[in-house]
C-alpha cells in the first residue's frame, strides 16, 4: 500500500506569496517588479502555461521575462496530457519548500484559482453538485453531442468513461462536473470511498502566505486590455500556433489544452464551425467571461488583499503590501 505523503507541520511550513487576478490584469509585469525588489521565484498557477507549444494564445512569459527570475510549472506538460489541481498541490508544495530552504521567497502567480483554492484549502471530497458547471456542460452537450462529451471524458477520466455509453447522459454529466470543479477523475473517488477519508497529500497546506489581487474598479478598463491582447496575439501568430498544435494528429478539440480560451475558438474558425471572421469577437467574450469568472473566484475568499490595478499608484500599493506581508512574516 503506498504511504501517504508526509508533510512538514505547519510551523515548520515555510512563508509564500500569491499573486493572482483575472486575465489580462497584468499580473506578469507585477510579478517582475516584485522580483526586482526581492529575492524569489515564480511558481506559475495557471492551467494553460503548463502546456508546451501553446506559447501566444496564453500570453506565456517572454524568454526575456523568463531570463529575469527563475519561473517554475511552465511548459512541464505535452498538450496531449491533462494536468490536474491535485498534481498542482503536488508540485506546489515541492517547489514551495525547495525555493524557500534556498534562501528565496516562493511568488506564486496565475489567474487559475481552482488551482490556489486546492493548495489552500485542500482537495475536498465528492464535491457537491455545482449548477453552473452543470448548466455548462449541458450547454456544451446540445451544440456537440453527449457522444463528444463522453471522448472528453475518456481524455480526463478513461476509467469511468470505459463504463459509460456514449450516449449516458446523466453520468457523463456528473463525471466531467466532478471534474471540473475538483481537477480528479470520478474514478479517483470511487476509490477512496472505502479508505481513509482524507490522506496528509490532500491536506491543506497551512504555511504562512499572504494573496494579493489585481482587480480592476472598472470593468470596462479590464475589458478594453483583453481586446488589446488578443489583438496583438492574432497579430504575433496565433492561428499559426493553433494550426501547428492540429498537424501534430493526435490533438482534438475534447483534450484540456485545446479547451483553453482563444484555442477552442481558433480550433472552431480552422475547422470552418466557426466564421474566421467572428473568431476575434468570440475570443473577446470568451475571454472577458473567464475573467468574470475568476474574479468571482477571489471575490469569495476574504483574506485577499486587493490592488486596484487600473489606478495610477497599482505598483506602490503592491509593492508596499508586498513589503509589509515580508516583514510581519519574518524569521
Amino acid at each position: 500500500m503506498e504511504k501517504p505523503e508526509v508533510l512538514p507541520s505547519a510551523e515548520a511550513m515555510p512563508f509564500y506569496l500569491c499573486l493572482a487576478g483575472p486575465t489580462a490584469a497584468g499580473k506578469t509585469a507585477a510579478a517582475l517588479a516584485i522580483a526586482q525588489a526581492h529575492a524569489c521565484e515564480i511558481i506559475s498557477v495557471d492551467s494553460a502555461l503548463v502546456y508546451r507549444g501553446m506559447d501566444i494564445g496564453t500570453a506565456k512569459p517572454t524568454a526575456e521575462e523568463r531570463s529575469q527570475v527563475p519561473h517554475h510549472m511552465i511548459d512541464i506538460r505535452d498538450p496531449l496530457h491533462a494536468y490536474s489541481a491535485a498534481e498542482f498541490v503536488r508540485d506546489a508544495r515541492t517547489l514551495i519548500c525547495d525555493i524557500a530552504a534556498r534562501g528565496k521567497l516562493p511568488l506564486l502567480v496565475g489567474g487559475t484559482m481552482l488551482y490556489c483554492k486546492a493548495l489552500f484549502d485542500g482537495i475536498d471530497d465528492m464535491p457537491a453538485a455545482n449548477p453552473a458547471v452543470r448548466q455548462s456542460i449541458e450547454q456544451e452537450a446540445d451544440e456537440r453531442g453527449w457522444p463528444a462529451l463522453h471522448a472528453e471524458l475518456a481524455v480526463v477520466d478513461p476509467v469511468t468513461a470505459a463504463r459509460l455509453a456514449p450516449a449516458d447522459s446523466q453520468r457523463i454529466q456528473r463525471a466531467l462536473e466532478v471534474y471540473r470543479v475538483s481537477g480528479l477523475p470520478l474514478s479517483h473517488f470511487h476509490a477512496r470511498q472505502n479508505a481513509t477519508k482524507m490522506g496528509a497529500a490532500h491536506a491543506p497546506f497551512t504555511g504562512a502566505r499572504a494573496l494579493i489581487s489585481l482587480e480592476p474598479l472598472e470593468r470596462s478598463w479590464l475589458h478594453a486590455r483583453i481586446a488589446q491582447r488578443f489583438d496583438a496575439m492574432l497579430e504575433s501568430g496565433f492561428l499559426d500556433e493553433v494550426r501547428t498544435l492540429r498537424a501534430r494528429g493526435d490533438l482534438h478539440p475534447d483534450l484540456p489544452s485545446m479547451r483553453c480560451v482563444g484555442y477552442r475558438q481558433a480550433w472552431q474558425a480552422l475547422d470552418g464551425t466557426l466564421p474566421m471572421a467572428d473568431l476575434r469577437e468570440r475570443g473577446i467574450i470568451a475571454t472577458r467571461q473567464l475573467a468574470k469568472r475568476q474574479i468571482t473566484w477571489l471575490r469569495s475568499m476574504p483574506e485577499r488583499q486587493v490592488v486596484a490595478c487600473d489606478q495610477p499608484d497599482a505598483l506602490d500599493a503592491l509593492l508596499r503590501i508586498v513589503r509589509n506581508a515580508l516583514e510581519l512574516n519574518r524569521p
